[in-house]
C-alpha cells in the first residue's frame, strides 16, 4: 500500500521514468519538408535563355538553388503537369512563337533526377500559344492560342504524349463576341487562358481581345468540346480578361483583367445532369483595382491571380507598377486590399505558391530574376524578398 507520504517520496522517480518513456500514441514532431523541384520556363526570344530550367527549393528556409538548363525548347511560356501514371509524370510546355507553326511539347519527367526528356510534339493549332491546362484525371489537355485566336483540345495518350487536336475553335467566329475598344491590343480575338472547372466537366476561356469569357462542356472520354448555353459572359469594354482563379468553395471565380488592371468577382453554378450538364457564369459587377490610386492605368498591365488554399486571401501581380498585392476575401466574397509591396524586380509576369503555401516565388521577366517571399498563413501578408535568384527572362514557374 502506498501512503500519501510514500507517494511524495517516490514521485520524483516516477516523473523521471515517465520522461524517459515514449508513448507509442504520442504525436511525433513532423520532419521539415525536403527540397522540392521547380521548373522555370524562360523566354528564348530574348537574352540568353534556352528553354526550361530546373532548380530545387527548400521550404524550410525559402532557399532556391541556381537554375540549370533542363531542356532546350522554344519560348516555353506556360507549363503543366500530368497526374502520376505508373510512377511517372509528363510535363507539357507551349512553345509561344507568333507563327501558325507553333507547337506543344511533351517531356518525360524522371522522378529520381528531375531530368526532362522530350518525347512528343504536336501543333498548338494556332500562333502564339499562351496557356495549357490538364484535367485532374490526366485524360485531356487544352490550349489557348493568343496570337492565332484559337482554342484546341487534346487527348492524353497512354504514354503521356498529346494526340493531334481533337477540337479547334476559331474565335474570329462572331458567336464568340467582337473586338474590344483598345485597337493596339484588341484588333482581334486573343484567348489568353483555358481553365478546367474543379469537377473536370467544363472549360472556361478568357478572351482578352473580345472582353468575354466562354464556357464549353468537356466530354471526358473524347476531349470533345461543346459550347455551353449561354456561351458568352460579357465584361466591361476594354477590360482584357487574362486569367481566373477558383475559390476553394467552388462557387466563386476571381478574374484578373490585363488591360484595365482590375479584378472581378463572378459566381459559378452547374447542374448535376450527366446527360446535359450546364455551367453558368454570373458577373456580380463588383470590381477592384489592382494598381494604387493615382498610378497611370496606361502604364500597367495586370498579370497573375491566385488564392490561398484556405480561401482567405487573394494575390495579384502588376507589370508596370511592378508590385504584388494582397487582398483579404470576406464572407460574401468581397475583396479588401491589405498589402502592396514591390515585386523585387521588373515585370512580374507570373508567381506561384510553393507546396507548403508558406512561400511565393515571383518571376520578374524584365529584370532577369526570381524573387522569394515568405507568406504568413494567418495574416496573408508577405515579407521579402528574402532572396533573389538570377534567371534570364522567366515566364512561368512550376513546382513538381
Amino acid at each position: 500500500m502506498i501512503t500519501r507520504r510514500r507517494f511524495f517520496l517516490l514521485f520524483p522517480a516516477y516523473a523521471a521514468s515517465a520522461q524517459q518513456f515514449q508513448s507509442p500514441f504520442r504525436r511525433k514532431k513532423p520532419l521539415p519538408p525536403g527540397p522540392t523541384r521547380v521548373y522555370i520556363g524562360a523566354d528564348t526570344a530574348r537574352g540568353v535563355s534556352k528553354g526550361i530550367y530546373h532548380a530545387t527549393f527548400n521550404s524550410a528556409n525559402g532557399q532556391l538553388s541556381v537554375p540549370i538548363l533542363a531542356a532546350e525548347t522554344l519560348r516555353p511560356s506556360y507549363l503543366a503537369l500530368s497526374p502520376l501514371r505508373d510512377g511517372r509524370r509528363s510535363l507539357y510546355a507551349v512553345n509561344a512563337i507568333p507563327d501558325p507553326s507553333a507547337t506543344v511539347t511533351t517531356f518525360d519527367l524522371d522522378p529520381k533526377t528531375g531530368t526532362l526528356t522530350q518525347k512528343g510534339k504536336v501543333t498548338s493549332a494556332g500562333a502564339g500559344p499562351a496557356y495549357i491546362s490538364v484535367d485532374s484525371t490526366g485524360h485531356s489537355a487544352f490550349v489557348a492560342n493568343y496570337v492565332g485566336g484559337t482554342v484546341a483540345s487534346y487527348l492524353i495518350q497512354p504514354d503521356g504524349t498529346l494526340s493531334q487536336p481533337v477540337d479547334t475553335f476559331n474565335y474570329k467566329d462572331p458567336k464568340f463576341g467582337h473586338d474590344g475598344p483598345v485597337p493596339l491590343r484588341q484588333e482581334g480575338p486573343h484567348p489568353h487562358s483555358v481553365f478546367v472547372s474543379p469537377d473536370d466537366r467544363f472549360l472556361i476561356v478568357n478572351d482578352l481581345g473580345n472582353d468575354a469569357l466562354t464556357v464549353f462542356q468537356i466530354d471526358a472520354g473524347t476531349a470533345r468540346l461543346t459550347p455551353a448555353t449561354p456561351l458568352l459572359t460579357g465584361l466591361r469594354p476594354g477590360s482584357g480578361p487574362r486569367h481566373i482563379a477558383f475559390h476553394p468553395n467552388g462557387r466563386w471565380i476571381y478574374l484578373i483583367n490585363e488591360l484595365d488592371s482590375t479584378l472581378d468577382h463572378l459566381l459559378w453554378t452547374t447542374t448535376h445532369s450527366v446527360a446535359h450538364p450546364q455551367g453558368l457564369l454570373i458577373n456580380t459587377n463588383t470590381t477592384v483595382k489592382t494598381i494604387a490610386p493615382g498610378f497611370p492605368a496606361d502604364k500597367n498591365t495586370a498579370a497573375e491571380v491566385m488564392i490561398s488554399p484556405d480561401g482567405n486571401f487573394l494575390y495579384a501581380s502588376n507589370r508596370g507598377e511592378d508590385t504584388l498585392v494582397v487582398f483579404s476575401i470576406a464572407d460574401k466574397g468581397e475583396l479588401k486590399e491589405i498589402q502592396r509591396l514591390p515585386s523585387g524586380g521588373r515585370t512580374p509576369r507570373h508567381f506561384t505558391f510553393d507546396l507548403t503555401f508558406n512561400w511565393i516565388l515571383c518571376g520578374n521577366q524584365d529584370s532577369a530574376c526570381i524573387t522569394v517571399f515568405r507568406r504568413d498563413q494567418g495574416t496573408g501578408r508577405l515579407s521579402g524578398p528574402i532572396e533573389t535568384v538570377p534567371v534570364d527572362s522567366p515566364l512561368f514557374t512550376l513546382f513538381a
